[in-house]
């Protein structure tokens, strides 16, 4: 057998519990016990005196097969190169204390292969390869002048997004199950990043959302919704989808029904401060999609912070590769001043997100029989400035992964 202790840290455990000074000992991969002065022999001894013990993080919401999209980019980027690109990318999250990612679009199964079998270092994956959109939604690449130009290039593991009608729903759905998806993500409403489409418009009826959620649970996964217009949000949540992705205009109707279904949120309230600060830097995004990119700031964070009032469940997700990947800890922060506290902000990003995910079975705490996935990191668990550079050790199940350079930031 081998162990590692993690002596002498704060330990917030993320099952709600206060955080206390205590130990936590990892053996042969999963946690054998956690409290104080622990008094084990272990093969390996990591001194947290000053920092702070967490379970492995995920992040709910991220693209890992682009970055600060900018279309003259796209333009002249090789097919090939963004799986090169994604292999940092992934590097990059992993070191910023996420083990856990769902990818709500891009990576496909050979990207998310690559680092089961251990090809790349990366975070444990979940991936719902495209999302579902409506002719003209915001998963449409057409643009006005004829021409359809995406993020991201087609090709043969990598179904069509666009889809009209129940029975293209269901077609869809058992494409993606066969390509390799672990979630099905469909937007339900416009959005800020696409060509044309309004985020203040819903998309799909009830009656293709009952047809996606039905071939989704007959293959076990579940439905995550891209859903911005408060249509959207409850077309979605009467369908019977997992999470809501984004929910920028939530009503209280909306809010009640999240509570009625049981209805995740993920905020990703990184994304339109990612937009508008590429904006400031002088990247080319469009006056239409700037314009948007404003209007939506203008009533996120009012939203998240009433259903957060109101106890709607949120997982922490950020949008990565709208904004720079390597920087998913400021989304914490931004739930922690929002309305979460800190606590709850970072339960948010390890169990409650485990919990939506379906892997809190071995995953999101710091538990006995629980796989070893430590994240230590230097300075008080409510100190939530500076989070990146203050990631000290990163481990999966006991395997150190990442460690900070001494005098590195």
């Amino acid at each position: 057998m081998t162990s590692i202790l993690f002596r002498g840290g704060t330990v917030l455990d993320g099952t709600g519990a206060a955080p206390s000074v205590g130990d936590v000992h990892v053996v042969d991969g999963r946690v054998a016990e956690v409290g104080p002065g622990l008094g084990v022999e272990a093969d390996e001894v990591v001194d947290c005196a000053g920092a702070t013990v967490l379970p492995g993080l995920f992040d709910c919401h991220v693209h890992v097969m682009f970055e600060q999209p900018d279309l003259m980019r796209v333009l002249q980027t090789p097919f090939s190169l963004p799986f090169f690109q994604a292999v940092h990318r992934l590097r990059a999250t992993l070191e910023t204390g996420i083990t856990w990612v769902r990818d709500a679009g891009g990576a496909d199964l050979g990207v998310a292969e690559a680092v089961r079998r251990g090809v790349t270092p990366g975070p444990r994956m979940q991936i719902a390869l495209t999302m579902l959109s409506q002719t003209g939604g915001h998963g449409d690449d057409w643009h006005v002048c004829g021409a359809e130009l995406g993020l991201l290039a087609t090709h043969p593991g990598m179904p069509d997004a666009v889809v009209d009608g129940p029975e293209e729903m269901r077609k869809r759905v058992r494409e993606l199950v066969r390509a390799g998806a672990d979630v099905i993500k469909v937007a339900t409403s416009g959005g800020v990043l696409s060509p044309l489409s309004n985020p203040l418009h819903g998309h799909f009826r009830d009656d293709e959302i009952a047809a996606l959620v039905t071939e989704a649970r007959a293959a076990g996964l579940h439905v995550m919704a891209h859903a911005q217009a408060t249509d959207g949000i409850k077309t979605a949540v009467r369908g019977g989808v997992r999470s809501v992705e984004h929910g920028i205009y939530l009503d209280d109707e909306a809010i009640g029904l999240m509570l009625e279904h049981g209805t995740w949120l993920v905020p990703t309230l990184s994304a339109p401060r990612a937009v508008l600060a590429q904006a400031e830097a002088g990247a080319a995004i469009s006056d239409r999609v700037l314009a948007k990119a404003r209007m939506v700031a203008e009533v996120h964070d009012d939203s998240f912070r009433r259903a957060v009032d109101a106890g709607v469940r949120v997982a922490m997700g950020t949008d990565s590769g709208v904004g720079v990947h390597g920087t998913n800890l400021e989304e914490v922060r931004l739930m922690a001043e929002l309305g979460l506290g800190a606590q709850q902000a970072w339960e948010a990003t390890c169990r409650s997100a485990a919990e939506l995910l379906g892997v809190a079975d071995e995953h999101g705490t710091l538990e006995p029989g629980k796989v070893g996935d430590v994240v230590v990191l230097d300075g008080a668990f409510d100190d939530l400035e500076g989070l990146r550079g203050r990631v000290r050790s990163v481990h999966l199940a006991g395997e150190q992964v990442f460690a900070r350079e001494a005098g590195g930031a």
